[in-house]
């Protein structure tokens, strides 16, 4: 493989809210690694994720298209065997590819974003002691080692799986005796700190490479996922009256414990001091994700491997915190969901070739991105890439988000919550109007109806939205991708447009309307 071609460093702080970095203008010092790193680097300031959670953001992120497209919407889908991942497009483009994953609905799930990595270890779930090491053990104990890890691996990820796709038993996993053992044997945030040692020590010591051949690393840090246990010398410094307030630290303790009240709407507004522990938390484990993130750079700077690496650093969705009482990232497509940081630098980008994009962009342009950055892009994916490029395309990207309710959540909040669910539509898909910064020309947004659905059911395909009742694919009238656009006037000053819910159409249809965002590329 030819030595010219850039490793890949492809970064997802998940559950990352934009507005907590201090690089994003957030007036607490949260993230002075990540300010420095964004200094020798593009940081994009109008970065719209495809959706509000891990499974169907990930999933733009790996094949470059929206979820309606892909049909990864739900904790039980799966990726179509036709749509090639990023992953698989680089191994077969001579990259060695390997994953440091520390979110089960990445890691663990049997849903095909893993598929195409040679490597994949994984630091949460039942089994996390990396069954798949990147390179190959020498000797005959350090290979049946890996082998019988494997063999246990299979087990753990088939009893895991089953909870992904069991409404039973993601209840069951709800109750108060469940939630202390799943939050600790199973490790369900992970390892932050081991899965960067094990990520710089792939891209520094390149252990089970070939000579000259460039690496791609996928690494997901759960470190602000809910529940918050950050060090104690962060809550000192984010959350101080936590530790000298008893009130405080039992309404932590409730929160931690209460993993059906991270997912479902708040029937009131939280009171100051709940807001405040809840941000202070928040923003300890922003902080400390970041000094990890800092010695992890350091290494590589050390070992000269980081001025020869595209390094990619983004988020999945964001976090409610209370805003709108929402918690968490599962109904709602709100700002503090879809708007994520999105910072890229190029191998050798200096402080004077730094620079902020106000552009909108969807980060599931991070796709064409590498592709383009490995020379693998073909004519169409190559415009799309966020690359500078020495003569712009003429080329016109549609942004959205898609937000489809996932329906294990969904069932239990039925059958605790049934009026809750049906005074805040929870069972509605959602798609924004739009965000709006300053600096764009030209904002279009235009909406699209679906069709009535009429056709007997039969079984589905991936390709397009489903209807569950009568299987009619409305590809026309559904695809984002169809269609053309109003032009409108910019909102101005810049605002956050409604989120619009789209009802359902006749027959009770499972498709939806969406509306298109077009931003002109400058």
């Amino acid at each position: 493989m030819s030595s010219q071609r850039p490793d890949i460093l492809f970064i997802v702080l998940d559950t990352q809210r934009a507005d907590r970095l201090s690089c994003y203008g957030y007036p607490l010092n949260t993230t002075p690694n990540l300010d420095a790193f964004a200094a020798e680097a593009t940081r994009f300031s109008a970065a719209i994720a495809p959706a509000q959670w891990t499974i169907p953001s990930h999933a733009s992120m790996f094949t470059g298209v929206y979820p309606s497209e892909h049909g990864m919407t739900q904790s039980y889908s799966v990726m179509p065997d036709d749509l090639p991942t990023l992953a698989e497009r680089l191994h077969v483009g001579g990259y060695f590819t390997a994953g440091f994953c520390n979110n089960p609905l990445v890691g663990v799930i049997n849903n095909g974003l893993r598929r195409g990595f040679q490597s994949f270890l994984n630091y949460s779930g039942l089994l996390t002691s990396r069954p798949n090491q990147a390179g190959v053990s020498s000797g005959p104990i350090g290979r049946y080692r890996q082998w019988f890890k494997r063999q246990i691996s299979g087990v753990m990820t088939t009893i895991q799986d089953a909870f992904a796709r069991s409404d039973w038993l993601l209840a069951l996993s709800f109750t108060p005796i469940m939630v202390p053992l799943w939050q600790t044997a199973l490790s369900f945030k992970g390892n932050t700190a081991k899965s960067l040692e094990d990520t710089a020590r792939l891209l520094s010591d390149r252990p089970g490479t070939a000579p000259d051949q460039p690496i791609f690393a996928f690494v997901n840090l759960m470190g602000t996922h809910m529940p918050y246990h950050p060090p104690r010398q962060y809550i000192e410094k984010y959350a101080p009256h936590v530790l000298r307030d008893r009130d405080a630290r039992n309404f932590l303790q409730r929160f931690n414990n209460d993993v059906y009240g991270w997912l479902a709407p708040l029937t009131g507004a939280l009171n100051d001091e709940q807001k405040k522990t809840l941000d202070g938390m928040y923003d300890a484990e922003v902080a400390y994700q970041d000094a990890l993130l800092g010695t992890f750079f350091q290494k590589l700077a050390e070992s000269g491997r980081l001025d020869h690496t595209l390094v990619i650093i983004c988020a999945d969705h964001g976090e409610h915190l209370g805003e709108k009482q929402l918690m968490g990232h599962s109904l709602s497509i709100y700002n503090e969901l879809v708007r994520v940081p999105l910072i890229i630098r190029q191998p050798g980008q200096t402080r004077d070739q730094a620079a902020i994009v106000d552009e909108i962009v969807s980060t599931r342009r991070l796709f064409q991105t590498v592709l383009d950055a490995t020379g693998l892009a073909n004519n169409k994916e190559q415009p799309l890439t966020l690359l500078p490029q020495p003569q712009p395309h003429a080329e016109t990207d549609y942004v959205f988000a898609e937000a489809i309710p996932p329906q294990n959540v969904l069932n239990l909040m039925q059958k605790r919550q049934p009026d809750l669910v049906r005074d805040r539509a929870c069972d509605k898909p959602r798609r924004p109007c739009g965000w709006a910064p300053t600096s764009l020309s030209k904002l279009a947004i235009a909406p699209l109806s679906c069709t009535m659905c009429t056709k007997t059911p039969r079984k589905p395909s991936i390709s397009a939205p489903f209807c569950r009742k009568t299987s009619k694919r409305c590809r026309s009238a559904c695809n984002p991708l169809r269609g053309k656009s109003r032009v409108m006037a910019p909102s101005s000053p810049p605002v956050a447009l409604p989120v619009m819910m789209i009802p359902k159409c006749s027959v009770a249809c499972k498709t939806w309307a969406i509306w298109k965002i077009k931003a002109d590329r400058i």
